[in-house]
């Protein structure tokens, strides 16, 4: 095997581990979105209700969205977290201080919530099913998972390759990075359409502001490495079997 092409499969090789633990990160933690509002004092029996609410297996995504907005929300595409006072004074009024102690709280989406379907007016089962956000929701769940599943099959192949001490297997392995890389942009594309489409239907109240989180980063990174990955494989299995052809068709001359 020339130099060249083993440098290039090593290379591919790193960017395909580097992107795959970001991937992982990205679908693992629950910063794709941040809200920042004011601070809450938890003190009020609305407050008491919105985190009963927040909680309840029955939460629809207005009720969970508004719990959201006041509570310094964070989402993830598996749970969904809000920030609150370690010491929760429902019925008293604790004193006023600079700072307090405060804990994030989270739940898990469901897969019947990851599934369910979005509706025209959210929290209004009676608005009609709002196919876009739908389908937009289920893309942003299972297309990571796709993605991260497209690029272990690529590794079991190059590792194949490696057994076989041939890099021609390894153009399995760059066509299914590809195809994890476009995985990875289409979860990313429908996550920001969706959020756009939700603060539409939903705007964020006075004072709360919102931006996209450090595992979106990820997995917004995690793309490009794919890409890269892909291309280097390609090239490196591609360009080795060209030359070893020509070389055969050499000898036999």
């Amino acid at each position: 095997m020339d130099n060249r092409f083993a440098t290039a499969f090593v290379i591919a090789c790193v960017l395909s581990l580097i992107s795959t633990i970001y991937m992982a990160a990205s679908i693992g933690t629950d910063f794709w979105y941040e809200y920042r509002s004011p601070v809450q004092e938890n003190s009020s029996d609305l407050n008491k209700s919105i985190w009963d609410e927040f909680v309840s297996d029955e939460a629809d995504e207005k009720t969970y969205n508004d719990a959201l907005f006041r509570y310094n929300g964070t989402v993830g595409l598996w749970r969904r977290c809000i920030t609150i006072s370690k010491n929760m004074h429902w019925y008293s009024p604790p004193e006023r201080t600079e700072s307090f102690d405060a804990v994030t709280k989270c739940v898990s989406f469901t897969l019947t919530e990851q599934f369910m379907e979005k509706f025209v007016d959210p929290g209004n089962h009676n608005s009609g099913i709002d196919l876009l956000r739908t389908y937009l929701w289920r893309c942003q769940f299972l297309l990571p998972f796709v993605s991260l599943g497209l690029m272990c099959f690529g590794a079991l192949i190059g590792l194949c390759a490696c057994i076989c001490r041939s890099l021609y297997p390894t153009i399995a392995t760059g066509i299914l990075h590809l195809l994890a890389g476009l995985c990875t942009l289409g979860s990313v594309s429908c996550y920001v359409a969706g959020i756009e489409l939700l603060h539409q239907k939903l705007e964020l109240p006075d004072n709360v502001s919102g931006e996209f989180g450090w595992s979106f980063c990820l997995a917004c990174v995690s793309a490009p490495l794919q890409f890269m990955a892909s291309a280097l494989f390609i090239w490196a299995a591609h360009t080795n079997r060209k030359e070893y052809t020509l070389m055969k068709a050499y000898r036999v001359a």
